[in-house]
């Protein structure tokens, strides 16, 4: 089942052509990329667990050191989940619909039955967020009972976490908000809503309310409210997906973060705010770059994609794996879902 969402990209040429890049003259055989993916998603096959988790250190940055236990998460089994359903494979279907078989039953058991929060090891909300945006992509193509009633405690969770600002952080208690956990509890919601699950619009109005307000006349998105001026990639990249997830693809604060974004990927390295590869947002920010710029289409895809396949490829390890900070187990997942991001399997990266 295929969810597909309107986008009019006339619009987005017509504002914003003026800045349009040029896209690249050379680009990479896509028997390269597929090739590569096979690699990575043999590599995640090899890691999983017997209880279908995987293992990566999530942690936090402190000083110039990145620290945090190694165990089992529930985030990144949700990531590779992710990674094995771009290629199309479903619970018990496909090539790999054991191993998402096995990632599903592992997410399910890490379901709180008091209050349906997904965690485990004292994971937190972006956890939970992709915990439950894992679940609502797999009910949305393969309903079952026991996964739509974990969806549903997931999602109302979420919704009665929300802060007076509009926006989610680290704990389920409306106390605070940052833009980089509200996009993921935004996708979450729009993942569970696309499977049919019931979320109140005022729940996203909010949040849409609270992301535009973080968005600057440059483009960029803020960290906080009130101006914490710290902007990135990551950030204005998780600020554009999570208004185009919301529905709010002309919006002004949609279209000066394309153009915010295409600045960064077309400098590369030269930008001060392009992330470094092995960096723990490396990832994180391309995740949510190519999402946005696949929702804009056109030539900022066509831009994009090639300079993200050329950059990723060469980085590939001998066993299929990428690294980070994190491990390889999560920037793998991430890179696998990233390549493949043009699939279109995925009803919630789809146009």
């Amino acid at each position: 089942m295929k969810y597909i969402i309107a986008i009019s990209l006339v619009s987005f040429g017509l504002i914003i052509a003026a800045t349009e890049p040029k896209a690249p003259v050379l680009v990479p055989n896509s028997e390269a990329v597929t090739s590569s993916v096979d690699k990575g998603l043999a590599y995640l096959k090899q890691t999983q667990q017997p209880n279908g988790a995987w293992i990566c250190k999530v942690g936090y940055k402190l000083n110039e050191s990145y620290i945090g236990p190694e165990n089992e998460n529930v985030a990144v089994t949700a990531l590779a989940g992710i990674a094995f359903m771009a290629q199309g494979n479903l619970p018990g279907r496909g090539k790999y619909g054991q191993e998402v078989s096995k990632a599903v039953d592992f997410v399910l058991s890490c379901s709180r039955d008091t209050d349906g929060y997904i965690t485990k090891h004292g994971s937190r909300m972006y956890e939970h967020a992709f915990a439950t945006l894992f679940l609502a992509e797999v009910y949305g193509m393969s309903p079952r009972e026991d996964i739509k009633n974990k969806v549903k405690k997931a999602a109302y969770l979420i919704v009665s976490s929300q802060n007076a600002e509009g926006g989610w952080r680290y704990q389920p208690a409306p106390i605070d908000a940052d833009i980089s956990v509200t996009v993921t509890t935004v996708q979450a919601l729009r993942a569970a809503r696309n499977a049919g699950i019931s979320v109140p619009k005022e729940t996203i109005d909010n949040a849409i309310n609270y992301i535009k307000k973080c968005s600057r006349q440059d483009g960029a998105f803020e960290y906080q409210l009130p101006s914490s001026r710290w902007q990135s990639l990551a950030l204005s990249s998780a600020g554009v997906t999570s208004l185009m997830c919301a529905g709010e693809y002309d919006a002004p604060e949609v279209l000066r973060g394309i153009n915010f974004i295409m600045d960064i990927v077309s400098k590369g390295r030269k930008h001060p705010y392009y992330p470094i590869y092995g960096d723990y947002h490396y990832f994180y920010a391309h995740y949510y770059t190519a999402q946005a710029l696949h929702q804009a289409g056109g030539r900022y895809w066509d831009t994009y994609l090639p300079l993200l396949q050329k950059e990723l490829l060469p980085k590939q390890l001998a066993d299929g794996s990428w690294a980070d900070d994190v491990g390889k187990t999560y920037a793998t997942s991430m890179a696998c879902i990233i390549l493949q991001v043009e699939n279109d399997y995925l009803p919630i990266i789809q146009r």
